[in-house]
């Protein structure tokens, strides 16, 4: 696949989360990797590297786009890091180098990576039912949500 048609899918959820959590984060990350997509995520712990393994294990590539300036800060799963310097405000930049988002159990960082790729006319899919977002399409099992991701821009 060249790099002009790679299809990037975001990860977004909680950065410390319970193993039920971590093992569907894990196995979205395999399904992405094993779609042949590059996971894009915001680089640190819980949601974020659980996802990351699952990619790098499955074979994929990896991106974190970490709020700090020490890329070392990073989860050990990550192939780029991305030092933002910018706190939060990398959750743009997750959102914003994503084609669609996965989103998992997670809070405010969560709710908030969500509302951007509403904004922005990003689709979103969610293991998770948001009542705040009707724009969100819940698909409850990790495998299924990366497929329905990827029809929804074209690639499924």
């Amino acid at each position: 696949m060249s790099r002009k048609n790679t299809i990037c899918i975001g990860v977004i959820g909680a950065g410390k989360c319970a193993r039920k959590l971590k093992d569907e984060a894990y196995e979205v990350g395999k399904a992405i990797a094993e779609a042949g997509a590059i996971l894009v995520c915001g680089g640190m712990k819980g949601v974020m590297e659980a996802a990351a393994q699952g990619a790098r294990e499955a074979g994929g590539v990896t991106v974190g786009i970490i709020p700090g300036i020490d890329r070392s800060e990073a989860n050990p799963y990550c192939d780029v890091v991305v030092a933002s310097g910018m706190g939060n405000a990398r959750n743009f930049i997750v959102v914003q180098t994503a084609d669609v988002i996965v989103a998992l159990h997670g809070k405010y960082g969560t709710i908030s990576e969500m509302a951007i790729a509403i904004k922005l006319g990003k689709p979103v899919v969610s293991l998770v039912k948001w009542d705040v977002f009707p724009e969100v399409l819940h698909v409850p099992e990790p495998a299924e949500a990366v497929k329905k991701a990827l029809k929804l821009i074209g690639h499924g």
